[in-house]
């Protein structure tokens, strides 16, 4: 073992941390290591960094106004204490120990978009060391650290992988909107590029998450973990959305279904529904994009993607069915749609599958609103191009109401004031009593 691997295992109170990408994985995480080290949360985007330099947080993920004792936000400027906001790359250098949470999303064609990955690899090599360690948490595909993020920082900062500086893995298993879930009662896998920058990696969490860590022998299974987490979840989840899909044409209804077979021990419940967001919706095309680069042509994991990617199609159909058997005149008919969201009680509107129903609707030639009061609306106008309300026009009445996202607003709330006498409900969610909609996933 060399001198700087040797100095890299000291004891992980040295570590002075910068965590790059402040979103729904970064900042959890930046306040929770700020407890017990200094901390830089950076992030590219200055609107961000001053938002949370103002103690705000649009992902509702931290409450920063409680975190007097831990934020000193006149910090900026100073030499760390606890945690401190940065968009300025030269604050970087002042850290040892790097934790990229930036997003690794698909393109238009549901391949692997590594842009924001190979960026923060590329700024994190200027600043690089030698001694120091950078741990990327980004889902991504077996191989792609050592692989991809490697050369790039090998090749900017002019150091020696191994000898001059380290890498590590630890998954995000962040989910948001969880409050009992949450970043230190999960417990969370690591590893490292040598045995003994996986031990310091190892401690480093296990400083924070109460849970316990679990080591995983290589880079490259700590990555895969992350892959077939997600990937087995969207497989079930694509189980149930295709008996929805059978059952409807049978005339019976899914949920009953599962309830009679659930009775055995060994049934594993799942629902059907829309399969979107950061995670479960994408991360099986990474794990088939490394697949087809071996060679291997994988065929669960790519059918699973295409019944869930045509619920939302199947939803829409359904609801314009169930308009017509109530002799309602489609084109010019009103829409609304409740909720955007992802998932219930969260504003991520990431990967929604949401707008797939929006747009179905509105190729019936359905005037279509959407109302969610968790989502931000500025962000899904540049994200999606649609305009929602945050609060709802009691005055207006619909022919169809969809309930999409299972918000704590929507379970109460009185379907009668805004829909026709003879409208639709349609429940996605199965959330609503049965006697007040008209069918459900």
């Amino acid at each position: 073992m060399n001198r700087i691997e040797e100095n890299a295992s000291d004891v992980v109170s040295n570590a002075s941390i910068a965590v790059i990408g402040l979103g729904y994985v970064g900042l959890p995480l930046a306040i929770e290591f700020a407890k017990k080290y200094d901390v830089l949360g950076f992030d590219i985007n200055t609107s961000r960094v001053k938002e949370l330099s103002e103690g705000k947080d649009r992902t509702q993920e931290a409450n920063l106004t409680d975190l007097t004792h831990v934020i000193d936000l006149k910090a900026l400027a100073q030499p760390l204490v606890g945690l401190s906001f940065s968009s300025q790359i030269d604050d970087l250098r002042k850290c040892n120990t790097f934790i990229v949470t930036v997003p690794t999303p698909i393109d238009q064609f549901k391949a692997p978009d590594l842009t924001p990955l190979i960026r923060a690899s590329e700024m994190l090599g200027a600043v690089l060391k030698s001694g120091d360690i950078v741990i990327y948490e980004s889902t991504v595909y077996p191989g792609c650290t050592e692989e991809d993020c490697v050369p790039i920082l090998e090749g900017v900062s002019g150091l020696i992988f191994n000898k001059d500086f380290f890498v590590g893995y630890s998954p995000e298993r962040i989910s948001p909107g969880d409050r009992v879930h949450t970043l230190t009662s999960i417990t969370k896998v690591t590893s490292g590029s040598t045995p003994d920058i996986a031990d310091r990696v190892d401690n480093l969490y296990r400083s924070i998450i109460t849970a316990g860590t679990h080591k995983a022998p290589s880079i490259k299974v700590a990555e895969a973990s992350k892959a077939i987490e997600n990937a087995q979840r969207d497989v079930n989840i694509s189980f149930v959305n295709e008996l929805a899909l059978i059952f409807d044409r049978i005339g019976i209804d899914t949920n009953d279904v599962l309830d009679a077979a659930a009775t055995k021990w060994n049934f594993l419940k799942y629902r059907p529904g829309l399969v979107g967001g950061h995670c479960i919706g994408v991360d099986p095309y990474y794990l088939a994009h490394k697949a087809q680069s071996l060679g291997y042509h994988p065929q669960v994991l790519l059918s699973g993607r295409r019944v869930n990617d045509t619920m939302g199609a199947f939803v829409a159909d359904k609801v314009v069915k169930l308009m017509i058997q109530k002799d309602h005149k489609i084109k010019g008919a009103r829409a609304l749609i409740m909720g955007i969201t992802f998932k219930e009680n969260c504003p991520d509107v990431r990967n929604t599958r949401v707008v797939d129903i929006y747009h179905e609707l509105m190729s019936f030639g359905l005037e279509v609103d959407i109302y969610d009061p968790w989502a931000d609306v500025a962000e899904v106008q540049v994200e999606y191009g649609l305009a929602i309300a945050n609060q709802i026009d009691e005055s207006i009445l619909y022919d169809a109401v969809v309930v999409a996202v299972a918000h704590n607003e929507f379970l109460e709330f009185d379907y009668k004031k805004i829909k026709r006498n003879n409208g639709v409900v349609f429940d996605t969610k199965a959330c609503l009593n049965r006697h007040l909609v008209d069918g459900r996933l």
